[in-house]
């Protein structure tokens, strides 16, 4: 439709048809991701994911500049149907991780996940009872409700906007000031794609530390390029090196944004079935907190080029670049107070090294309230409260440990008979 249409309807219902089959693609390639890397290497795996991310929008730019400049319209086409074909038979020849492990031996970190997490729920009581409220609660709603989820999902959609509007805006900047064509529209995304090559390194941080100081670092380092983007606007060389420098620079503060984001998505879920087994039902929420994640990143993409559009038209190129670095400054509030947990009370990050581990602060109010309705037990209580009653058993002629006495005969058939 989006290659034959000739017709401003029959491109708009391409464009929903590609942007309805983006959304399931990218939803359950994350969670199949998750489910096979396991939970200790979240934000590593999602560092790789952000370099094919980050490569892939630019270098489709570059390359449909330069097929169409010296193959046409339908060239650029036919490169489309043949990554498709690909990837296709790419998903037609995996094999699943719950498939694959009939004929694989468990490793160790598989053995470790199956092993139940300590629950603070007292012995005498039924751990399902607890949770069933939240049970009834759909997970989406109940990923909703967390304020670490919903700063990971503003900070996405704070990146997609402004890689968005600047994929808008910057090629038309590029060709008015610099006088360059397609081609050199796409080779200046060259010096924005190449800080991704880090994010593998930004997610192993992630995986070790958590990522309130990463994804706020991020915030900070990408405000000043997109401020100072203003003073490139003339047609030298100095010019054009300074504009790749600051590329540069905000490359690198969107990929400290977008590594962390995405994994704390998958920190916050583990976090919250750790707290309370069960309470996503048997397949999780890993696939609805990244179809969240989806959804904010189109929200993103959809709001980047109005704004750069927009602005660009009726204040000019500088107005674009101050406004995208105060949009991205105010989401270091959120970052630095939510990731992770409320900063006030610090929750410690969920990695092998670390020994305790406690959820984020919604979770500990939500297990104060549980603990308000029935008392906490420890075992030393429980086993002092066991030898308690058998003492008192023992005392009344009764043996606690056997079954209960009998009645007398001539007892039981009055019972009976009134």
């Amino acid at each position: 439709m989006l290659c034959l249409g000739t017709s401003i309807g029959v491109l708009v219902v391409g464009r929903l048809l590609q942007g309805l089959s983006a959304a399931m693609v990218w939803t359950v390639g994350l969670a199949l991701m998750v489910d096979t890397v396991g939970k200790n290497k979240i934000g590593q795996s999602m560092g790789y994911i952000t370099i094919a991310l980050s490569l892939a929008v630019p270098t489709a730019l570059i390359l449909g500049g330069v097929v169409y400049d010296r193959a046409g319209y339908y060239a650029v086409f036919a490169m489309s149907f043949g990554l498709l074909a690909l990837d296709i038979l790419s998903r037609v020849v995996m094999v699943e991780k719950k498939i694959a492990k009939r004929w694989l031996p468990s490793s160790p970190d598989e053995e470790e996940e199956r092993r139940p997490a300590p629950i603070p729920v007292p012995e005498r009581s039924d751990p399902s009872s607890q949770t069933s409220r939240w049970n009834r609660l759909p997970p989406v709603v109940s990923l909703l409700k967390s304020r670490r989820l919903l700063t990971a999902l503003w900070c996405c959609l704070v990146e997609a906007s402004v890689m968005a509007a600047l994929e808008s805006v910057l090629p038309l900047f590029v060709k008015r000031t610099f006088g360059w064509p397609s081609t050199g529209a796409g080779l200046i995304f060259l010096a924005y794609l190449a800080p991704s090559i880090l994010s593998p390194i930004a997610g192993y941080i992630c995986d070790r530390y958590g990522a309130r100081w990463l994804m706020s670092a991020g915030c900070i380092i990408a405000v000043p390029p997109l401020v100072l983007i203003r003073l490139v606007t003339e047609n030298t060389m100095k010019q054009k090196v300074l504009l790749s420098a600051l590329l540069a620079i905000m490359g690198t503060g969107f990929v400290l944004i977008l590594v962390p984001a995405m994994a704390e998505m998958t920190y916050l879920v583990h976090a919250k079935e750790e707290r309370r087994p069960g309470v996503f039902g048997e397949k999780g929420a890993y696939a609805q907190a990244y179809g969240l994640f989806n959804m904010a990143f189109a929200a993103g993409t959809l709001i980047g080029p109005l704004w750069g559009g927009f602005v660009e038209q009726k204040a000019g190129w500088g107005t674009v670049g101050w406004s995208l670095g105060l949009f991205v400054g105010v989401s270091v509030v959120p970052a630095v107070l939510f990731t992770g947990g409320w900063i006030l009370h610090p929750t410690p990050h969920n990695h092998p090294a670390n020994k305790k581990y406690q959820n984020e602060p919604r979770d500990q109010e939500m297990a104060a309230g549980i603990e308000k309705q029935e008392p906490q037990q420890t075992r030393a209580d429980h086993l002092d409260d066991k030898a308690s009653n058998e003492t008192m058993g023992m005392s009344n002629g009764m043996d606690t440990k056997g079954p209960l006495p009998q009645l007398p005969a001539e007892l039981g058939n009055t019972t009976k008979s009134s």
